[in-house]
């Protein structure tokens, strides 16, 4: 293959010209699933990790099965079941309904074992100190422990975020029109890999500032640690 041959294959950017209509609902769509399923795993997270640390086993016992079992179960195949097996129990969730409880389940688990372990590593005199001042629970667990906890764990937090975003292509398999679905459509139509090449520079450009910003504070995690 010569380079214009593979420059016509592969980097034909009038061809991104073309379909750019199409690659862009699909960056869209990419940036809403984020800000929905980022929020959504978080909030997971943080109600499975206060569960899974309580002194009642008849709680903290099932919580952790939540987690150990939506951790080990691939994404992929628990979209597909959400998707394409709940409609036969008579549940239809639809493409943004599967995406959004199959994310919830999955990413949830993560980011509960990672904020798990970022509030055990709070000392308990934290608390105490905070509860002899007179503060209610909620106030010391909101004000004093979860602001310790989260900037102890913040680059895990960001790298499972990172991944997060990146797990969205995923939702292609369920017909969301994300951006690797779009990029796939357009290459149906212009018979060029173009498309599915511009869609992974749009991801690079997309992610790269996180990627950054996580070796910032892992390298402010290794510099406070000397």
């Amino acid at each position: 293959m010569t380079w214009d041959d593979f420059r016509l294959a592969f980097l034909d950017w009038s061809i991104v010209v073309q379909a750019w209509p199409i690659l862009q609902s699909g960056l869209i769509q990419t940036l809403l699933l984020s800000a929905m399923t980022v929020p959504l795993g978080i909030l997971g997270g943080m109600i499975f990790a206060v569960l899974s640390r309580s002194q009642n086993p008849w709680i903290r016992l099932p919580a952790g099965a939540w987690v150990d079992v939506f951790r080990a179960l691939p994404p992929l195949v628990l979209l597909i079941f959400l998707y394409a097996g709940l409609p036969f129990a008579g549940l239809d969730l639809g493409p943004w309904g599967a995406v959004a409880l199959g994310f919830f389940l999955n990413t949830g688990a993560y980011y509960a074992e990672i904020l798990r372990a970022g509030l055990e590593s709070v000392p308990r005199g934290q608390a105490e100190a905070a509860r002899a001042l007179g503060m209610r629970p909620l106030p010391i667990f909101f004000l004093v422990v979860l602001p310790q906890a989260v900037r102890n764990v913040l680059p895990d937090l960001v790298s499972n975020t990172l991944e997060v975003v990146k797990l969205t292509s995923i939702a292609s398999v369920v017909a969301l029109p994300e951006l690797l679905f779009q990029a796939r459509q357009a290459q149906s139509v212009t018979y060029n890999a173009t498309p599915i090449v511009a869609a992974a520079v749009a991801y690079f450009i997309l992610l790269w500032p996180v990627v950054r910003l996580l070796s910032r504070l892992e390298n402010q995690r290794i510099a406070g640690r000397r």
